[in-house]
């Protein structure tokens, strides 16, 4: 059976939850992090996934998930690269199950992301590469922006 895509629904809950938990992971964040943002994280999901705000795809191999990408339109003011539209397409959540990768999962999940946002009338999206991932996204026409970020303590 070859590889399908299907919309990602609210069922998929735990389903990117672990996905995400796993491809933080992967990046080597700490499991402590992992761990506090564990619920946090789930209940904003859930939310997300229900109103449709979140959205995005889960590929599957004879039934079984073997990755995903979650997708979100996001306020953002008219600007230079989406002059026309005060929004933007913000990829999240890709991932692919170790055993799977190298077979052009992610280029068919982002391939299905890029059409999705452009059926809604985007034309500009963003993402956060890891290290492991920015190639496949420069492969594909992704290039680095001037983006810069800095955590602030609530302290």
């Amino acid at each position: 059976m070859p590889l399908t895509l299907r919309p990602v629904t609210p069922a998929d809950c735990d389903l990117v939850c672990r996905q995400r938990e796993d491809m933080f992971r992967s990046a080597r964040h700490k499991e402590d992090a992992l761990a506090a943002m564990a619920e946090p994280y789930r209940t904003w999901q859930r939310e997300h996934l229900e109103d449709g705000s979140y959205f995005g795809f889960i590929a599957e191999e004879e039934g079984q998930p073997v990755g995903g990408i979650g997708l979100m339109e996001v306020d953002f003011p008219p600007h230079p690269l989406h002059p026309a539209k005060a929004s933007r397409g913000y990829v999240l959540n890709l991932f692919v199950e170790p055993a799977w990768r190298g077979q052009g999962i992610a280029t068919k999940l982002m391939a299905a992301a890029e059409e999705s946002f452009r059926a809604r009338g985007l034309s500009y999206a963003m993402l956060h590469a890891t290290k492991q991932a920015r190639p496949m996204y420069e492969q594909h026409g992704w290039s680095q922006t001037p983006e810069l970020g800095k955590p602030l303590s609530l302290a």
